[in-house]
């Protein structure tokens, strides 16, 4: 659905967007974060070039990790003011997003010795955008979310294709079968999903579950009639590893369709 088509279906004007938050929890990625950072750089650097007006800030939430991600994170926090980082020891994707977007929003509970104070904006005009740290961003990514937002969304699900480097091409497969990439698509990812902060509040946040977070916050948001709309128009690239984090995350999923036994032939 394009953006005007959204706007002619909307009864009442949402107020335009002034900041972004991107929300990225991570523990122990540090195979994977750097391409994840560097493309959300680069996908803020698109929104800014476009809407120099709109803020966006970055906030890594690293959480309980014993590898090097901390480290790799703080590379970009030192070069670039748009980055933070955020230590928690949680073990929780949906803990870890919530903090991540309770600092963005509501600011941090104690500031550290040097770290920058900065203006929180009004929820009603900052957009949330969660990603992962096995996963890479488009860069149309926050171009494509503040153009849903400014047309009256609500919410934002985005698609994702996992990464066929190092994954089995029969489950790929499978996986593609399961998930043509289309508008108005049924899914919700963890990994790319957007919304706007006063809506993410109004509908209680990301719960503290070990996953399954972002379905409950979406059932939450269409509950209060917010308007959520799904679209494969800035799909993100994400690990297509089966060795899960999260107890029923993406990986279980990938695990456990890769068990699942092809259909038995059949003959003319």
């Amino acid at each position: 659905m394009s953006g005007a088509a959204l706007a002619s279906q909307q009864p009442h004007r949402r107020p335009g967007i002034d900041a972004f938050a991107v929300v990225m929890p991570a523990h122990n990625e540090d195979q994977h974060i750097d391409r994840a950072l560097r493309a959300v750089q680069r996908a803020a650097d698109e929104l800014q070039a476009v809407r120099p007006d709109v803020s966006v800030r970055v906030i890594v939430v690293l959480d309980s990790c014993t590898d090097g991600s901390a480290g790799i994170t703080a590379r970009y926090v030192s070069a670039d003011p748009r980055f933070t980082r955020l230590e928690v020891q949680l073990r929780s994707a949906g803990a870890s997003r919530a903090a991540g977007v309770r600092a963005a929003v509501l600011g941090p509970r104690r500031r550290t010795p040097g770290q920058r104070s900065r203006p929180l904006p009004w929820p009603g005009r900052t957009w949330l955008a969660n990603t992962d740290a096995d996963s890479q961003v488009p860069p149309n990514w926050l171009v494509r979310q503040l153009e849903f937002a400014e047309a009256g969304a609500d919410a934002v699900l985005g698609s994702v294709e996992p990464d066929p480097v190092g994954m089995d091409p029969e489950l790929l497969r499978r996986w593609l079968d399961r998930h043509p990439f289309e508008e108005n698509h049924p899914h919700i990812y963890g990994a790319n999903f957007g919304v706007r902060a006063s809506a993410y509040l109004a509908a209680g946040g990301f719960s503290q579950l070990e996953s399954h977070e972002d379905r409950t916050l979406v059932q939450s948001l269409r509950g209060l009639a917010f308007t959520v709309l799904a679209t494969d128009s800035m799909r993100v690239l994400t690990s297509g590893r089966t060795h899960a984090r999260a107890p029923h995350g993406f990986g279980t999923y990938l695990r456990t369709l890769g068990r699942q036994r092809p259909p038995a032939a059949t003959g003319n």
